[in-house]
């Protein structure tokens, strides 16, 4: 007996732990900083630190009331319905959720490439098709209708990542709104907003809801997690906010417990945490700045709390950097084998981050664009 054929299913590459790089290079993990998965450097807010604790005696129980009041937690944030919030898993979770209530077998996903492979792994477990649409490296990954539309064919669902994962580009609430509009009334368009909170912009619900002088809509889903900008990455939890027609299928395509126990209450503690959430976007901003400004080759502009940086060959890069105690993300996996991301730190992991990579490039001397974005950083 053997699992059905996954030649076609690709495995997700998660950027390595600061613990797995110290055994290999038989270091002390406190020499390393990891600057990779764009997590929050911060670490978890300090609310939700504390409800996990009171919260670890109860993890014997089933999280329904968590998950219930953790649902209207944050169907109140956004000023929806309840039952409009499908809590789930991680990101990845809500992805899933999103195809099981949509996917037929054979039917397709539009994606955009470069972009975040699980939306087509998520595609294919549930016996869909995946087609992309590309993000141009040369166009600065520019995101507009026209890339996406040109590319459509009635796809069933069109995913959109703003800000885009790895070059942090956006797309404009009117771009997306046009895509809506000029695609099948059977296509759901579903906007990926992991980073939002670092972006300068509405929020894609503008279009689900009908605010902000947009039209209300029932084929825009948006998706939303806790991993980034609340420093809750280990505990797995995100959300899908769909239009009020979705509702209903939630209760038919979810898990019997769509998020954990510790993972709800760390939510619930974490959405009211104001405090701990502009210090990280305060200090994603400001080390935005500092490696535009610092690093000696070309940095991409970014609405993420990381940024794409042209290192002419990211393999040796990332493993140089990385043996000098600075991982970062090499993203030859992405389609970019010259570029590494790298994640927004505090202020002393950026500096030791550009001072590193200033200092790797200098030493492998590569051919690299060595553009410092002035032009870009005094805008």
């Amino acid at each position: 007996m053997k699992p059905r054929d996954l030649s076609d299913h690709v495995a997700y590459e998660a950027g390595r732990g600061i613990e797995e790089v110290a055994r290999e290079l038989g270091c002390d993990p406190s020499e390393l900083i990891k600057l990779a998965s764009n997590e929050n450097p911060h670490g978890p807010s300090p609310a939700a630190t504390v409800a996990i604790r009171e919260a670890a005696s109860s993890v014997s129980s089933y999280p329904k009331a968590a998950h219930a009041d953790l649902t209207a937690a944050v169907a109140e944030r956004w000023a929806v319905d309840d039952e409009q919030v499908w809590l789930a898993n991680g990101g990845d979770g809500a992805i899933d959720y999103l195809h099981r209530a949509t996917l037929e077998p054979d039917d397709t996903i539009l994606v955009p490439t470069p972009g975040f492979a699980y939306y087509g792994m998520s595609a294919r477990f549930h016996h869909g098709d995946v087609r992309e649409y590309s993000l141009e490296r040369e166009a600065d990954f520019e995101q507009t209708a026209d890339s996406v539309l040109e590319a459509y064919d009635g796809d069933r669902i069109v995913w959109i990542t703003s800000p885009h994962n790895p070059s942090g580009s956006t797309m404009a609430l009117a771009e997306i709104e046009r895509i809506a509009a000029e695609t099948d009334a059977e296509t759901l368009v579903v906007v990926d907003e992991a980073y939002g909170e670092f972006a300068d912009g509405e929020s894609a619900l503008s279009l689900t809801e009908g605010r902000n002088g947009f039209e209300s809509r029932d084929d825009v889903a948006v998706l939303r997690t806790f991993s980034k900008a609340y420093g809750l990455a280990g505990v797995r939890l995100g959300y899908a906010v769909v239009p009020d027609e979705w509702a209903d299928a939630y209760a038919r395509v979810n898990t019997p417990f769509a998020a954990s126990e510790l993972a709800c209450r760390a939510g619930l503690a974490a959405i009211d945490d104001e405090e701990h959430v502009e210090r990280t976007v305060e200090t994603t901003l400001e080390s935005r700045t500092t490696m535009r400004e610092g690093i000696e080759a070309h940095v991409w502009e970014s609405e993420g709390n990381f940024v794409l940086v042209d290192v002419g060959d990211a393999t040796a890069v990332a493993e140089e950097m990385q043996a000098r105690g600075v991982i970062v993300r090499d993203c030859s996996s992405f389609g970019l084998p010259g570029c590494i991301r790298i994640t927004c730190g505090t202020d002393e992991e950026t500096d030791r981050a550009v001072e590193t990579l200033n200092a790797v490039l200098a030493d492998l001397e590569l051919d690299v664009d060595t553009d410092t974005n002035s032009e870009v950083a005094d805008t």
